[in-house]
């Protein structure tokens, strides 16, 4: 049994009924997590056993928790600071800035990792122009390079726990004010310009290693009239070939109101699809998932499945309570809160609006 190509999400902390039929159909490869599916870390461990369990080729279980106000589960996890936080670190710090964004990385995935979730779709790579509400403090910072430098070194933390990178929102979401959530934003640049800002970033990081990318549903009318995430221009042309990544290409929400200009949700489902995704996300509509699992009718190349599966976590402690055991583990809550100790830019309390249902 192989992975489809469908991510879905789940009711509540435990599986229902439904939830089990839908996701024991072929066409679901992938569970997205949100707040609403954590109550304590040993039910996210049963949960996440559980969905593991629905098939024998195990379902990849993804999650947005990236830190600041976008992380989904709290109690019992170390709270993250927002990564804007270490672009302000950055600028008269850079060395202590890629430590401190590497060790956060690092904390970030290992106790995910210890839960059972495969991968978290982190870290944002789009640039601060402070324009964007909904990417606002989640971007590192304004200067392209400043963001590879700590992309790269939160990616890098991430692999030492045993869990890959997924950058967002190709090719950038920061310059625009619409929030592709409850609008369709359109970004009116040329592809030139694009290329020497917000491209900048997920260039250097796929040549770093990054092993997935989700494009934005945002439209670039200079360079196609589709939406990046529905778009072969964005997606085939420059992310695959001129930019050279062979990763994992994951839809952003379906559901959101920034995908409405491709129809209803199979279309959409199926227009990301044909685009060049290799996974399509519907979240958050159960009613609209079950019109998917219906209806939805397309030809998935063996080359997709074979990136999903290298979505899958690597080996991690197997409690909780063994991983703050960790020599590593501890070593990097201290040194996250010793360098943090001397500015007030490190603040791990973090803003309590929860974005759930957003990514």
């Amino acid at each position: 049994m192989t992975l489809g190509p469908l991510m879905l999400d789940v009711a509540g902390t435990e599986l229902t009924d439904d939830d089990r039929r839908r996701l024991a159909h072929p066409l679901v490869g992938g569970v997205i997590l949100f707040s609403r599916n954590y109550r304590d870390p040993a039910q996210l461990a049963a949960l996440t056993t559980d969905i593991h369990a629905l098939k024998s080729a195990p379902l990849l279980i993804a999650v947005d928790h990236e830190g600041g106000r976008v992380q989904r589960f709290r109690e019992g996890f170390t709270r993250l600071p927002p990564m804007r936080s270490f672009g302000e670190i950055w600028n008269d710090h850079p060395q202590r800035a890629r430590e401190m964004a590497r060790e956060t990385g690092y904390v970030l995935a290992s106790e995910l990792r210890a839960h059972g979730i495969d991968f978290s779709f982190a870290p944002v790579l789009d640039l601060d122009y402070g324009a964007s509400s909904v990417i606002g403090d989640r971007a590192f910072h304004a200067d392209p390079h400043a963001v590879f430098e700590l992309g790269q070194a939160v990616m890098l933390g991430m692999k030492e726990a045993g869990m890959a990178a997924c950058g967002k929102h190709f090719p950038g979401h920061g310059y625009v004010v619409a929030d592709s959530h409850v609008d369709i934003p359109v970004d009116r640049r040329t592809l030139a310009d694009i290329a020497i800002s917000d491209l900048v970033s997920f260039r250097l990081m796929i040549e770093a290693g990054l092993a997935a990318v989700m494009p934005a549903h945002v439209i670039y009318p200079e360079v196609d009239t589709q939406p990046a995430g529905f778009s072969r221009v964005w997606l085939q042309k420059v992310l695959r070939h001129q930019l050279g990544f062979d990763g994992a290409i994951f839809s952003d929400d379906l559901c959101m109101a920034g995908a409405a200009v491709a129809g209803g949700v199979v279309e959409r489902v199926a227009a990301a699809l044909t685009a060049g995704c290799d996974m399509a996300l519907v979240c958050n509509r159960s009613e609209l998932a079950d019109e998917v699992l219906a209806n939805l009718r397309v030809d998935w190349p063996a080359p997709a499945r074979a990136r999903l599966a290298r979505m899958h976590g690597h080996p991690h402690p197997p409690t909780l309570t063994q991983l703050r055991e960790s020599a590593r583990y501890v070593d990097a809550l201290h040194h996250i809160a010793g360098l943090g100790s001397d500015t007030a830019a490190l603040d791990l309390k973090v803003d309590p609006t929860d974005y759930c249902g957003r990514s």
